[in-house]
């Protein structure tokens, strides 16, 4: 799936990790991911946690799409941060999940968080036959 995220792949991001009901992506604030106040655009890092989710979500195998999406932003990103998004599934429950994605920076002291975003994912397909 993954693979064929134009979207994702056309703004460098790079899944770096993928397990059942888990993944974790990464995304460099380039100069046209900032905005008027230059900090990066709260839909770029959206769009990271959002693909980190969905690779989360269909790492099951079914085709699972998301049902709805929030996210809280706590710092601001920078140009030339090098976020890391970190996706957790919480929980599947009939064709619904929810999964939570924080974003961070790597910083001298530490991680610093950027957001953290809450997914919920609807499956629509069953998993094809192997």
């Amino acid at each position: 799936m993954f693979a064929d995220d134009l979207a994702s792949n056309a703004l460098g991001i790079e899944l770096v990790e993928a397990a059942e009901g888990h993944a974790v992506a990464t995304m460099k604030i380039t100069e046209t991911m900032v905005n008027g106040h230059d900090i990066a655009h709260g839909g770029y890092v959206f769009l990271l946690a959002d693909t980190t989710f969905a690779c989360a979500c269909n790492s099951h195998g079914p085709v699972t799409v998301a049902s709805g999406a929030e996210i809280s932003f706590v710092a601001a990103g920078r140009l030339g941060d090098h976020l890391i998004a970190t996706a957790t599934e919480r929980t599947r429950y009939g064709r619904n999940g929810i999964y939570d994605v924080t974003v961070h920076r790597e910083t001298p002291d530490g991680p610093e968080v950027v957001a953290e975003f809450r997914g919920r994912s609807r499956t629509i397909q069953k998993a094809p036959n192997r």
